[in-house]
């Protein structure tokens, strides 16, 4: 069976994520690890700590017949590699991503995809003139339970929306991370583009570009970057169209992914209760969707279509993600000036 071979980019909550779901499938093995820290580079990954899941990462990775690099475009050029996996932190993303492209690799990159507006010019310029596939990590839009009410309320079975709530809420993590980069505003984006971007990404993927946006957030623990948010997406309909997110909370505090879409015919619930359709007449249904995670659906589906050569479109397009960061950046602006911003595409 022929197999894609992957490079990644940093073992941190991400990266070793990435690095089981790979380990796991068929048609895929990891050929080539980058990151400048010299313990994991040797897969200790006894350190590394994340907000959702609960993975064992007391045993080291299995390194066999992995080529290691300390320097990260070393990695991209190594022509063992068909598909370049970036889960470093975000400022390198655009660096990397334009990189790889223009050897002439596949590219799969965690959200967010740039750090600013003007990287993210020069990410659409070397896509646009790529002939290889462009992908980010985007899971909630893979995430079973999402997905499911997205086919079904594209399909029309629940009617008209009436309002939206979409939550996305972490425990405190400071120190969770290498060289505590979350912690600094101006290198992470706070919990604004790294928690809440899920949502707004997931608001603009079910209903369409909103007009204008108009975001309130505070800063709770990190330098100089909005730790908790709450956006109001403003469509010409008069929908009502809500999402939440944050990292504010203590540690102790559960993490939170959860949504209510309400319309005409049934409201769709990912809650405490579990996953729920309330229909108007009176059912409740609990749909059956696969037990696995956003995470291996996508990347499954991406190299699925490296191998085959073909485009890959079932969850996004290069524009639609583009789109959702230009209005988590204008949530940054709302908040900012205290107003509401129309959007500019």
């Amino acid at each position: 069976m022929k197999k894609a071979r992957i490079g990644l980019i940093g073992l941190g909550f991400m990266g070793s994520t990435h690095f089981r779901i790979y380990e796991a499938m068929e048609n895929a093995e990891i050929v080539a690890l980058a990151d400048i820290d010299p313990v994991k580079r040797k897969g200790d990954i006894s350190k590394v700590i994340g907000n959702i899941g609960n993975a064992d990462n007391s045993q080291p990775l299995n390194m066999t017949g992995i080529t290691v690099y300390e320097n990260a475009f070393d990695m991209i050029k190594d022509p063992n590699v068909d598909i370049v996996d970036i889960c470093c932190p975000t400022p390198f993303h655009a660096d990397y991503i334009i990189a790889a492209l223009e050897a002439g690799k596949h590219v799969f990159a965690e959200k967010p995809f740039a750090r600013n507006l003007e990287q993210g010019a020069r990410i659409a310029e070397a896509a646009k003139n790529a002939k290889t596939f462009l992908n980010f990590g985007m899971c909630v839009r893979a995430w079973p339970e999402y997905r499911y009410a997205y086919e079904q309320f594209k399909a029309g079975a629940y009617g008209k929306m009436i309002s939206a709530t979409f939550r996305r809420l972490s425990p405190d993590i400071d120190g969770n991370n290498w060289d505590n980069w979350f912690m600094d505003g101006k290198r992470s984006g706070g919990a604004l583009l790294d928690m809440h971007l899920h949502d707004t990404d997931a608001v603009c993927y079910f209903f369409g570009r909103p007009k204008a946006v108009t975001s309130n957030g505070v800063n709770i623990v990190s330098k100089g970057a909005i730790d908790h948010v709450i956006t109001f997406y403003h469509y010409d309909d008069g929908t009502l169209v809500e999402a939440e997110g944050s990292w504010g909370a203590p540690k102790t505090t559960p993490f939170e992914m959860t949504f209510q879409i309400i319309c005409e015919k049934a409201t769709i619930r990912l809650m405490a209760e579990g996953f729920k359709v309330y229909w108007k007449d009176g059912r409740v249904e609990s749909p059956s969707v696969e037990a696995t995670t956003g995470w291996h659906k996508e990347l499954a589906y991406f190299v699925d279509c490296v191998l085959n050569g073909v485009a890959p479109d079932k969850y996004q397009s290069f524009e639609s993600v583009y789109d959702a960061f230009k209005v988590v950046m204008a949530e940054q602006e709302s908040c900012d000036a205290g107003k509401r911003i129309e959007i500019q595409y």
